[in-house]
């Protein structure tokens, strides 16, 4: 099994983007020592004294710049803000500051209304699913130069290294995405720590309905990941304790507070004690919102998410409040799993 992990620069207690944005680029470079797959950083708007993860393109940039090897993306780019063209040109230039490194994960959200009027993003979409399809489209044709002769942007050109183009990816939490990824036959990544209820319905979707994909940059086969919110530590009740930090974000997100991240005995103290740690083996019909575990109660736990929707790579994203408990968590878990370092 491949590891990866998602990053939403959370800011640290009293600290500022600055010091997030420096944690992410420790986090990666040590994902790159460890022997991770890739690290996606988040799109999000109008949290950023909380989460910094506004504009993945500005911070991959640097991150290409503080790594060698691994792949580095977008997880993700939301498309309902931009253009195509735009989005097509700034993964261009990633990619040829990390030639054959770069993965272009393109989804979609909304925001606040503040905020989606701030990004002049319409909320009335006529056929949602149809027009994100076609964005998806149109990106993938501008990374590969695929507009035919004729075509109105057949002459347009964007950054290019020489290398492989970005590796586009569909990214969601619903069914809907998971359509989509298959009639463009992309890569599809889904979002089990916000939906995780319809983790193997979308992947059933995605196989479904799945076409060899006439788009360059596309597969012949299905092709996914599954994003977990899980953390590790030395034993299963320490990990259970660091989840409550997850387990009491979920709720006070319940409540409409947004983006707070609260200590661990703060959020011991707000789910009335220690959650119980995550069993290591899951029920058939069981898909927790976030787990937790030793090395090897992780390690056999995220298999088994694995295998419920047939995929060989997970991502990790996790909610912590102390950076050294993030690095932490990686670490151990590399080991568990048996990643190969550099």
């Amino acid at each position: 099994m491949e590891l990866s992990i998602v990053d939403l620069s959370p800011v640290p207690e009293g600290g500022t983007a600055t010091d997030a944005y420096e944690n992410t680029v420790e986090l990666a470079a040590q994902a790159e020592r460890l022997g991770y797959a890739r690290v996606w950083v988040a799109e999000h708007h109008g949290m950023a004294d909380t989460i910094a993860g506004t504009t993945p393109e500005v911070l991959l940039g640097h991150l290409a710049a503080e790594t060698d090897t691994i792949r580095l993306g977008s997880g993700a780019v939301l498309l309902n803000h931009y253009s195509p063209f735009k989005v097509a040109e700034a993964f261009g230039a990633l990619s040829a500051l990390a030639p054959g490194r770069i993965d272009a994960g393109l989804g979609r959200a909304n925001g606040s209304p503040a905020a989606d009027r701030a990004l002049g993003t319409d909320r009335r979409v006529q056929n949602p699913d149809e027009d994100h399809a076609e964005k998806i489209e149109a990106v993938v044709n501008h990374l590969y130069d695929d507009y035919p002769e004729g075509h109105a942007y057949a002459d347009l050109e964007i950054p290019r290294s020489g290398a492989q183009p970005p590796e586009p990816w569909v990214l969601g939490s619903s069914p809907s995405s998971a359509e989509i990824a298959g009639k463009l036959g992309l890569r599809y990544c889904f979002a089990a720590f916000i939906r995780p209820q319809f983790a193997t319905h979308a992947f059933s979707a995605y196989r479904e309905r799945f076409q060899p994909s006439r788009l360059p940059g596309g597969v012949d086969d299905p092709e996914g990941m599954i994003a977990v919110n899980a953390v590790c530590a030395e034993t299963d009740e320490e990990a259970a304790r660091r989840r409550a930090v997850a387990e009491a974000s979920f709720q006070r997100m319940q409540r409409g507070v947004v983006g707070t991240t609260p200590t661990v005995e703060e959020a011991v103290d707000e789910l009335g004690g220690v959650p119980d740690p995550t069993p290591a083996t899951l029920d058939a019909d069981e898909w927790p919102r976030a787990i937790s575990g030793s090395p090897e109660t992780l390690a056999g736990l995220l298999e088994q998410l694995a295998d419920r929707v047939g995929v060989d790579e997970v991502m990790i994203q996790h909610v912590v409040a102390d950076h050294d408990h993030a690095l932490r968590s990686h670490e151990l878990l590399a080991d568990g799993v048996g990643l190969e370092g550099r």
